[in-house]
């Protein structure tokens, strides 16, 4: 066994094992506090959820607006899009934006999944249930899928891309909060359920970076589609 390979089998126990710790503690987290709010939950709603109708709640309402559902459905056409077109120039990178569309979608899944699960009341009347927050799965999911992308296909905006995912996520967390139609919990919950199902999923998809150094993705794409 050469070197690499060694290499990759340890970075695939480290995904699989960070992954099944993310989405245990998703669950966990999900069961604990689904009929009773825990005091950072109750604290943060009455000292800053309760202004949601002020200047406050307005620029969280906007970033809501501009962060939420619609950034994964964008990337996802794209995608779809791109993949098509690749796939009919036999572009093989096309094997690489499909498997991103993939965990993109997965990631996606983990509000639709979670929400009917844990029935969670959110801090005031609305009418979707609160856990995990989908807006947060949302900007989290789409964050994921850019940086995987980026890794593979534009190494050089990787580090953007991370900073970037990592702000706009924090963003969205501070602004559901603030708008008072999530516990922070929900929050949490919605970071550590994309985080496990995509460090589960992506070594399964061949999407590591030890992956994408030990077969490029013209060699992969190659490779498949002459089987």
């Amino acid at each position: 066994m050469v070197a690499g390979e060694r290499g990759t089998r340890r970075e695939v126990r480290v995904h699989l094992l960070v992954g099944a710790f993310c989405f245990a503690a998703f669950v966990g987290l999900g069961l604990l506090v689904r009929h009773v709010p825990g005091s950072l939950d109750r604290l943060l709603r009455d000292t800053v959820a309760t202004r949601w109708q002020g200047e406050l709640g307005t620029v969280a309402w906007l970033v809501s607006a501009a962060l939420g559902p619609i950034l994964p459905v964008l990337l996802g056409v794209a995608l779809l899009v791109v993949t098509v077109r690749s796939r009919r120039r036999g572009d093989p990178r096309a094997w690489v934006t499909l498997r991103v569309l993939v965990l993109l979608g997965l990631c996606r899944a983990t509000s639709w999944v979670g929400k009917p699960l844990f029935e969670r009341e959110r801090p005031r009347i609305y009418a979707v249930f609160a856990y995990p927050s989908g807006h947060v799965v949302s900007v989290t999911s789409t964050g994921v899928a850019v940086v995987v992308l980026c890794v593979w296909l534009a190494p050089a905006f990787a580090s953007l891309a991370r900073a970037t995912a990592l702000a706009a996520t924090l963003l969205i967390c501070g602004a559901r909060v603030a708008l008072g139609v999530h516990w922070v919990t929900d929050t949490v919950g919605a970071v550590l359920a994309v985080a496990g199902v995509g460090l589960l999923a992506i070594p399964a998809l061949r999407l590591l970076p030890a992956q994408h150094r030990n077969r490029s993705p013209v060699r992969d794409g190659v490779g498949r589609a002459g089987r």
